[in-house]
């Protein structure tokens, strides 16, 4: 296929600049999105088995919630009934103070369950907030703040996501008279940056469909309040978007009323037999709107959750919604969902899981490979002359920017895993701990590879990283050897593969700070990558960055 050269110098310009403003912001979006696949275990590892209360039987279940509604008032705003037994769970039932269901740091929940003699037995704890954590700098960026009480970077993001699906249609248009000879092309020679060429485009081209779907929920995400605005002027007029008001005359229930929570599993069960119940989330008992949300999990299906499907239910009458249960609902729902479970990779068990990590993996590498490819083509047209190595201020700063913010965030992510062990022990509220650590490590790595140049920042921050993930494996063992540090390795296979993950993550890079420092000792020397010992001297003139 044959494109004029004026148009693919227009599409070529327009990849560069959009990938280039939105690629390091993507970058973290998808590496912590690639994470997000294993919320569940990351939790489980982190989990302390001291802070959980003993399981109760399934026949047991009504009495629980009799109890906590009976005793605890405070319950009757919402809470969770818990049906699954996992290091992340700390306890059958639990519920915040506050009724709150948001993400807050400071907040505490309590957890109740019954001891031998049927008492209700109780305690009041910060859990931690990891998996959450991490599913928030996906989602940000790690951009801080909000506005109207919505996320900075979260419109960040959906604006980053606008540029991400342009530089899609851009670097396709690109491809296209060369794809068919050069699609599965990778080039490994002298020609480093041919290689990365073929190995961003391939990578690209490969994984097309899964970027076209991630872009445009990414938007879609990012500015909802913004669209459903839209369509409650445009479509809906005056009936509600989500439910139904309450009959007219309608006024609050008595929870004294309500069906016992093992009628309510049975109605969901028979409506979703396909499905396990894994919880309940009681919602507004005593309004004229109680619902229950029961979360339904089926690895055949493509579920509207990031892990489940829903099925609502009315506790007093057991009145059944099933529209956002995974094969059924209208029109508008078989639209959505496929959507959402592509995006959040809620289908095929954990073998889609391990597809959508690498995919994630392989986006972040795909936004790190077009800021490597933007700075060896500054080379480029800057000429290869080895008795004047000269740089744009431009190429440096970008490449600077490229290894601090990269590795920082990988680095961060790290060490705030390792910090939810550590400093449990040292009591406080571990979740704030997580950002501390998060931002002092990333924010420090941005600044040691500003100040000491992408060159040589890039080998030790390679190996901050490497330490940082060998440090998970490493504090597992160290609470087998060594119990008296008040450390614990949980051993399930979930948490389990934590540590292997993350040991074959430090290992590849050692390995890739080991190649990387060989580059910069014996690479060209017009390049920002590149920082001979024997040039260490000159290198306030030779190295001097042009304005």
């Amino acid at each position: 296929m044959k494109i004029r050269s004026d148009i693919l110098r227009i599409y070529q310009s327009l990849h560069t600049w959009v990938g280039i403003g939105a690629g390091m912001l993507l970058f973290i979006g998808f590496f912590a999105g690639a994470l997000t696949m294993f919320k569940e275990p990351l939790d489980r590892w982190v989990s302390a088995p001291t802070l959980r209360l003993q399981p109760v039987a399934p026949e047991r279940l009504d009495t629980l919630v009799r109890e906590v509604l009976e005793q605890r008032p405070a319950a009757r705003k919402g809470f969770t009934l818990h049906l699954l037994e996992q290091e992340n769970i700390p306890a059958p039932l639990s519920w915040s103070a506050d009724g709150g269901r948001g993400l807050n740091l400071s907040a505490t929940r309590w957890h109740a369950t019954l001891d031998d003699a049927g008492q209700l037995a109780e305690r009041e704890q910060a859990p931690s907030q990891l998996a959450q954590l991490i599913d928030m700098l996906h989602r940000t960026g790690g951009i801080p703040g909000t506005v109207d009480g919505e996320y900075i970077g979260e419109y960040t993001m959906g604006v980053a996501g606008v540029m991400y699906f342009l530089a899609l249609v851009s670097g396709l248009i690109l491809l296209l008279p060369t794809l068919v000879k050069d699609f599965f092309a990778l080039r490994a020679g002298k020609n480093r940056k041919r290689f990365w060429l073929d190995a961003h485009n391939v990578l690209g081209i490969a994984s097309l469909p899964f970027h076209i779907v991630i872009s445009l929920t990414v938007i879609v995400f990012a500015f909802h309040d913004q669209f459903y605005d839209s369509l409650g002027k445009v479509v809906y007029g005056a009936q509600p978007i989500f439910g139904k008001p309450p009959a007219a005359g309608a006024r609050p229930h008595a929870v004294a009323d309500m069906l016992p929570a093992s009628a309510l599993i049975a109605k969901v069960q028979g409506a979703a037999p396909d499905f396990l119940v894994s919880e309940l989330m009681f919602m507004r008992l005593e309004t004229p709107r109680p619902m229950v949300r029961a979360a339904v999990v089926s690895p055949r299906h493509l579920s509207r959750g990031a892990n489940s499907g829903f099925v609502m239910i009315n506790p007093y009458d057991g009145t059944l919604d099933t529209s956002m249960l995974p094969g059924q609902g209208d029109v508008w729902s078989g639209i959505v969902a496929p959507l959402f479970a592509l995006h959040f990779g809620s289908f095929g068990g954990n073998l889609m899981r391990w597809v959508y990590f690498f995919l994630g993996l392989s986006g972040a590498f795909l936004f790190y490979s077009g800021n490597l490819l933007w700075v060896e083509k500054r080379r480029k047209n800057q000429g290869r002359n080895p008795l004047l190595v000269s740089q744009t201020r431009s190429t440096m700063l970008m490449a600077a920017a490229s290894v601090g913010i990269t590795l920082g965030c990988m680095a961060g992510v790290g060490f705030s895993v390792v910090a939810g062990k550590w400093a449990h022990a040292a009591g406080g509220n571990i979740n704030l701990v997580y950002l501390q650590v998060y931002y002092a490590v990333f924010l420090g790595c941005v600044a040691w590879a500003f100040w000491r140049g992408a060159a040589r920042s890039a080998a030790p921050l390679l190996k901050l990283c490497a330490l940082s993930f060998l440090s998970i494996p490493l504090t597992s063992l160290a609470a087998a050897l060594l119990p008296s540090l008040g450390l614990w390795a949980n051993g399930s296979l979930a948490a389990v593969g934590v540590d292997l993950v993350a040991l074959v993550s430090g290992l590849l890079m050692l390995y890739a700070a080991r190649r990387t420092a060989r580059r910069v000792a014996q690479g060209p020397l017009d390049s920002v990558w590149s920082a001979p010992p024997s040039a260490a001297g000159a290198a306030p003139q030779a190295l001097a960055a042009k304005v």
